[in-house]
């Protein structure tokens, strides 16, 4: 006996990076019903931060990922309609009509304040500014960095903090081989830093960063890796054994990088723990960093903690990087915790004042905060879908929605440049086609106007 298949399910995706990517994966997954899916993204391109956020030196990393996305969008049930701005011309409520179920993938644009004085000096940023600058994303496309102070500092450890790290001391032989923005590229062959200053406030058994990020500072023959306040005291000396696996892990990876000699280095990364910024020094640019020490406190890595000695020193720069966290921003009409920057939900579905609003969901960062890899947005999408499935199995979506056609047309009338499936090929064999002749994965344009271009849609 066969099962019958339930009706079409229509759902959109709002948001083309891997959160809503890896959803509409899971959507194409069921057997027990067909799913068409529209994934709309506000950037004429996909792929988000793979595209925008991982390290250009990462190539092989960029690439699978990339191929197992172009599949999905490739399908002949999913849609891809870029340059759709919500909250101009198509918001929520227009997709509640249009769509069975929404989910929202929207990530996390935004980053957190460190909260001290000069944080706003010219010589400041968020690290994730520099990140989407050098990756070429439209809208950092314009920034400028000055990079002739010959030190950078950068507050944090995570592997955003490490990755900004990378590239500041990379060879640039390495760099041009990759798909790193022209303009940065420029920018970093004039760059007279030659030491990168990493902060953590607390030790160095407590680093964000991931191992295999870590070991990747020790594949450079010409950067030294330093580490400074990361010697215990005779009484806390157990408390590195007392580590999970993890934990243990990151901290002989730290001791095997300072342990390595190198002939004449020509630049260095240097961890600084137990170290807060107080105050940025400087009138109207970024002159220096107030530093306070910190000392570690606790006899158990569960009650490991931190405060402040009152000691404090100053170090000379011309460039802060803060990389303590990516932060969400609220969506128009859609409920919002600013406390978390998220938007709350109870295992994917949105709540508002506590009720469930039926057929809209979350996923991603958005959903559960910046936290995780890549990959981890493949779980979370595996939850969210899964509730939307029970969800119409139970009877609770409307089931009265726009046509495929329809939906279209609303889009075009209302989105002067729309960007579909086809028009992102375009896009991409251009870029690939301009990489091939420099020996390059991809040149990418950097810009709308260039990207509609390759694209083929008038503005």
């Amino acid at each position: 006996m066969t099962t019958q298949k339930r009706p079409a399910l229509r759902v959109a995706v709002v948001g083309a990076g891997p959160a809503g990517l890896y959803a509409v994966g899971q959507l194409l997954d069921q057997v027990d019903v067909d799913v068409d899916v529209d994934v709309l993204e506000r950037l004429p391109t996909p792929h988000g931060l793979v595209r925008a956020g991982v390290a250009p030196d990462h190539p092989l990393k960029k690439r699978v990922i990339d191929n197992m996305f172009e599949f999905y969008l490739d399908h002949p049930r999913v849609r891809f309609f870029g340059n759709v701005e919500l909250g101009d011309r198509v918001v929520p409520a227009d997709l509640a009509l249009w769509y069975d179920a929404v989910i929202y993938a929207v990530g996390a644009s935004d980053d957190r304040k460190l909260g001290i004085p000069g944080e706003d000096l010219v010589g400041s940023y968020a690290a994730r500014e520099f990140v989407a600058w050098y990756n070429g994303h439209p809208d950092f496309s314009d920034r400028q960095f000055d990079l002739s102070s010959e030190r950078a500092v950068i507050v944090g450890t995570g592997n955003v903090a490490l990755d900004v790290a990378r590239i500041l001391t990379c060879d640039l032989e390495v760099l041009r081989q990759t798909e790193i923005a022209d303009y940065a590229l420029d920018t970093l062959s004039r760059s007279k830093i030659k030491e990168v200053l990493i902060l953590a406030r607390r030790s160095h058994m407590q680093g964000a960063f991931n191992n295999p990020e870590l070991e990747e500072l020790g594949e450079s023959s010409t950067v030294a890796v330093e580490l400074r306040n990361a010697t215990l005291t005779p009484e806390q000396q157990c408390l590195e054994q007392q580590l999970d696996w993890i934990d243990r892990r990151k901290v002989a990876t730290l001791k095997k990088l300072q342990q390595r000699q190198l002939e004449n280095p020509e630049k260095r990364i240097v961890f600084q723990f137990l170290t807060s910024p107080e105050r940025i020094l400087g009138d109207e640019r970024v002159a220096g960093v107030s530093l306070q020490s910190n000392r570690l406190v606790g006899d158990s890595p569960d009650t490991l903690a931190i405060e402040g000695t009152g000691e404090t020193t100053e170090v000379a720069t011309g460039l802060v990087f803060r990389s303590i966290g990516y932060r969400g921003n609220a969506l128009a009409d859609l409920p919002f915790y600013d406390s978390t920057g998220t938007i709350p939900n109870a295992l994917g579905r949105v709540l508002q004042h506590n009720e469930i609003l039926p057929g809209v969901y979350v996923t991603g960062w958005i959903k559960r905060g910046p936290s995780g890899v890549i990959g981890s947005n493949k779980k979370c999408a595996r939850e969210t879908t899964s509730c939307l499935l029970e969800d119409l199995a139970a009877g609770r979506l409307k089931g009265d929605v726009l046509s495929p056609v329809a939906v279209e047309a609303e889009l075009r009338q209302r989105c002067k440049a729309l960007v579909t499936q086809s028009d992102w090929h375009r896009i991409d064999s251009a870029e690939r086609l301009a990489g091939t002749a420099q020996s390059r994965p991809r040149v990418k344009f950097t810009d709308r106007a260039s990207l509609l271009l390759a694209a083929g849609v008038p503005e």
